[in-house]
């Protein structure tokens, strides 16, 4: 029997819409239904990248940030300019990922368009705080990816929409490929470039930390000591 094909990325493109909400900026999160992949979770719009996001001329950049619109006005009835979109973060998937989905993350503004889900692929959507995010999920009431869960936590950082997009807007976008390891307690953590435990997938080596913690209860944690946000 030959070799396996090594497994092919798939390009994908995730939105962060905000808005406004009473201390700090509200983010849009969408409900997948429970059949497919990231059933039941809860997660921002987008998808892959399609044939028709290319246009003649267009780059890696330009696709992802077309699919990135376009997702958002299927999963959420919500229309985007693709040139006002702030790219924060790409992730890119672990050797070890089953599905090999590689995501570029932009932010955006709320338009004055109602969001409307489609109730099948779908089925709920919230405007919330992301502490209020994180508190259903520590409960959980809500499930969130290790990517959503992290780029929340980076966006209550920076307090109203405005804010938050200047300052994505004024940093490189932030590039992932996460490790994940467990610790000898039991406790799985997601490793990134600069952690001591990084390169060998040892969570339990001592020194620096660029990691989520993410215990089966009381919601996750990041430690870091290394990479500026």
């Amino acid at each position: 029997m030959g070799a396996r094909e090594p497994l092919k990325n798939i390009p994908s493109a995730t939105v962060v819409l905000l808005r406004d909400g009473e201390a700090s900026a509200e983010v849009l999160l969408l409900r997948k239904s429970a059949s497919g992949f990231y059933g039941g979770v809860w997660v921002f719009p987008g998808g892959r990248i399609e044939p028709d996001d290319w246009t003649p001329g267009s780059d890696g950049e330009m696709a992802a940030r077309q699919a990135a619109v376009r997702e958002t006005r299927e999963e959420a009835g919500v229309d985007l300019d693709p040139a006002e979109l702030v790219q924060i973060s790409h992730w890119k998937p672990s050797s070890v990922a089953r599905v090999r989905f590689e995501a570029s993350f932009f932010v955006a503004l709320e338009t004055e368009e109602a969001v409307r889900v489609d109730g099948h692929e779908i089925i709920d959507h919230r405007w919330l705080l992301p502490a209020d995010a994180f508190e259903r999920h520590a409960r959980r009431e809500m499930e969130l990816s290790l990517p959503t869960w992290l780029t929340l936590y980076h966006v209550m950082r920076h307090g109203r929409p405005d804010a938050v997009l200047d300052h994505f807007a004024s940093r490189e976008p932030r590039h992932y490929t996460t490790h994940p390891a467990q610790r000898a307690d039991g406790v799985h953590v997601a490793l990134w470039e600069g952690d001591a435990g990084y390169e060998d997938w040892d969570a339990d080596r001592d020194g620096p930390r660029h990691r989520l913690v993410m215990p089966e209860t009381g919601g996750f944690t990041f430690e870091n000591d290394v990479a500026e946000y």
